[in-house]
């Protein structure tokens, strides 16, 4: 009896000591998660949400800021409007001027100046594609347990296998691989006599498929792929990524006559282009609620960017077109629709972008983010779902080191003598690139600049007559903070009264310019940066600048939005406003549109600068670079920064070998995954002076027929987006 009063006592002990223990086990990961609300990025440990949802992404191609029907009626989007109006709309979210940055940023998370693809898009014949060592979003959904499958447009390379949408995470794919198609016969060109066709069933060309329009095609594809899957099972990526409503201007007559009032018919087309959308739009959700998907989805609706108004698009009432940095060709329509929604019925103006549906959406899933290294993008869901506060203050729109603007007679004289270095495309790391040099930039007064610099403060008043004025608010998070002294070298100095972030500086007197001299001193540092905003595998370098460096190079094309604040350098593209149904006609081929016909507007000559606040002039009227000297050497300073992380821009030439002929007709993958073809092209597509020596001295007829056409294909390359 006492052996086994002794044996139950020693039980009970040993119980209680291990419940002790169990209870302190699970206090550890409680105190963990509550010191790690703050990180946008889940935890290892954290485990997967029991029911993760299905993701149903739809891209849309070249849909303007006026061309949907909660921003302009006129627009016939009934469906579009109301899976806005039941969800989120997205009024501060931008993309890329063009479609292959887009869909690049989309697809990695990453932006440009990461990528290599900086410069303008992947044209058919390039060999070019997204970086063979990075990883995308189907791949991070697929090891969540996704089943991913994309419908439609791609444009992001497919010169080799690996390339293909099947090899960078999607199990299935049904699409055109080029960046512009026939609606009905699905050929693409890529230059005059170089044309194939460009529709593919996961590998293989999906011959046979002539007559049938690109917009019903995809989406008769997207609902059988909901119909053949079972959403108990397994949670869907669908990406349908529509060539609407990008030109040649295409659609069924049926859609044309509710539009038939509107006298300008490329505008007309365009409308009714959109209305076929609008319809896809509604086949997709009722699909998802006939197979089961809808009340555990989350739609997202979302342009790849700004339309192009000489083909029917329209921007109204927004600055610019597609191709430049101008808000018409990065401010994005789109809306997020999902019953999964905590506050719904909407209009959010929280700062997005495109990078940040990567880590969003993988949040979603349940996977982990910390494995993808050196995302630019935030995981915004709780701002969409929620309501709450941006964790993104800050945009790099894009550094191109391969399109500057003349030198004008500006207040930012640059001279550079920097070559573009040449480095393979698929490297594992960034190199840091150095800083650009110049000979002067702006020159304000000495204390209201060190007294306003440390603490940068992006935020302008309005006037009653329109005209802002720099009042400063708390400063955007990832900020930097710039400590300097300057001192004057010149009489044409800014008035002893003025103050940087007071009331309005006066006008200063006609053709004199402002001028900023560092105080030569080469222990001096510029900056010391602190970025609380960007992901940890992006720690922010420590920049010394010497008395003969300046902060930027204004002639090279970038742009970054910080705060309410927006910065172009260089040459943005066409800045004109265009109001709707005012082109009448196409002003040439297909492959001019993509580009902006005069480097500098009347509105721009002379300038390389410009600088705005944005939630005080969204249209982007008044310039305040001469008015505000201390917020652009600030911004200045944040474009160099971003500088030193780029990778150098990788734009190879053509290949002939891609030449759908060569190819039954289509194109195809054209180099040999057994050949070793990453990293045989090097830096950047520039014609040789000798060469040109030698194309003039040819006389024979052939040989003037060649060179026409090699100038031909070298000005589509080497031209501005």
């Amino acid at each position: 009896m006492q052996a086994a009063a002794a044996a139950l006592a020693l039980t009970v002990l040993l119980t209680v000591v291990s419940l002790d223990g169990l209870c302190a086990h699970r206090s550890k990961p409680n105190q963990t998660q509550h010191h790690s609300d703050g990180n946008t990025q889940k935890d290892e440990t954290e485990p997967k949400q029991k029911n993760p949802p299905h993701i149903i992404f739809i891209l849309i191609d070249d849909q303007g800021f006026n061309d949907i029907g909660y921003h302009n009626p006129t627009i016939k989007t009934p469906t579009l409007d109301k899976l806005a109006a039941e969800g989120v709309r997205l009024e501060n979210y931008y993309v890329q001027p063009i479609c292959t940055p887009s869909r690049s940023q989309l697809i990695t998370g990453r932006y440009q100046i990461h990528t290599g693809l900086q410069h303008s898009i992947i044209r058919p014949s390039q060999p070019s594609c997204l970086p063979s060592h990075m990883d995308t979003l189907p791949e991070r959904l697929h090891e969540a347990g996704y089943r991913t499958h994309m419908v439609g447009k791609w444009h992001l390379g497919f010169y080799r296998k690996a390339c293909l949408p099947t090899r960078k995470g999607f199990d299935s794919f049904f699409g055109s691989l080029t960046g512009s198609v026939d609606y009905y016969s699905y050929g693409s060109c890529d230059g005059p006599g170089l044309c194939g066709y460009d529709l593919h069933d996961d590998e293989d060309v999906a011959w046979g498929q002539e007559g049938k329009y690109s917009t019903m095609l995809f989406t008769q594809r997207a609902r059988k792929i909901l119909e053949s899957h079972s959403p108990t099972e397994r949670p869907l990526f669908l990406l349908l990524s529509l060539q609407a409503v990008h030109t040649p201007l295409q659609t069924p007559k049926s859609y044309i006559y509710p539009y038939h009032a509107m006298g300008n018919i490329a505008r007309r087309k365009f409308a009714a282009m959109v209305s076929t959308v609008d319809e896809a739009v509604r086949n997709v959700t009722y699909a998802l609620r006939k197979y089961g998907y809808y009340k555990n989805s989350v739609i997202i609706y979302s342009t790849d960017n700004g339309a192009q108004p000489f083909t029917g698009g329209s921007n109204w009432p927004l600055r610019g077109r597609k191709g430049t940095y101008w808000e018409g060709g990065m401010r994005g329509v789109a809306f997020v629709h999902s019953p999964l929604l905590r506050r719904r019925r909407r209009v959010s103006k929280a700062l997005l972008h495109i990078t940040d549906w990567f880590p969003t959406l993988v949040g979603l899933a349940g996977g982990n983010i910390s494995q993808s290294q050196g995302l630019d993008g935030f995981d915004v869901w709780p701002t969409i779902s929620e309501g709450k506060e941006s964790p993104r203050q800050e945009i790099l729109h894009n550094i191109d080191p391969l399109h500057k603007a003349p030198d004008p007679k500006s207040a930012f004289k640059i001279n550079t003598t920097k070559k573009p270095q040449t480095v393979s495309h698929h490297a594992a790391k960034p190199k840091p690139r150095a800083l650009l040099k110049s000979k002067s930039i702006l020159k304000p007064k000495p204390k209201a600049y060190s007294q306003h610099q440390s603490n940068f403060r992006p935020h302008l008043k309005t006037h009653s007559n329109g005209a802002p004025s720099g009042s400063g608010t708390s400063r955007p998070r990832s900020q930097p903070r710039v400590q300097t002294r300057l001192r004057s070298k010149s009489r044409k100095t800014i008035s002893q009264k003025k103050n940087l972030s007071g009331s309005r500086p006066t006008q200063p007197k006609s053709k004199r310019l402002l001028k900023l001299h560092a105080k030569s001193k080469s222990r001096r540092m510029l900056f010391q940066y602190q970025n609380t905003s960007q992901p940890k595998s992006h720690p922010a370098p420590r920049l010394r600048l010497q008395s003969s460096q300046p902060v930027w190079d204004t002639s090279v094309q970038a742009a970054i939005r910080v705060g309410d604040w927006k910065l172009l350098t260089g040459d943005p593209g066409h800045g004109d406003w265009v109001p709707q149904q005012v082109l009448p006609t196409l002003p040439g081929r297909w492959w001019n549109l993509e580009r902006s016909f005069s480097s500098f507007p009347k509105s721009s000559m002379g300038k390389n600068i410009w600088l705005f606040n944005i939630t005080g002039d969204p249209y982007e009227r008044q310039n305040l670079a001469d008015h505000r000297p201390d917020v652009v050497q600030q911004l200045l300073a944040r474009l160099a920064y971003y500088n030193q992380t780029a990778v150098p821009v990788y734009f190879p030439p053509d290949d002939p070998q891609a030449n759908p002929s060569r190819h039954g007709g289509a194109w195809v993958p054209w180099v040999d995954e057994e050949e070793d073809e990453e990293g045989k092209y090097h830096g950047v597509y520039k014609k040789s002076k000798n060469s040109k020596k030698k194309r003039k001295k040819t006389k024979c007829r052939l040989c003037k027929l060649k060179s026409f056409f090699l100038k031909l294909n070298t000005g589509m390359m080497s031209n501005r987006i």
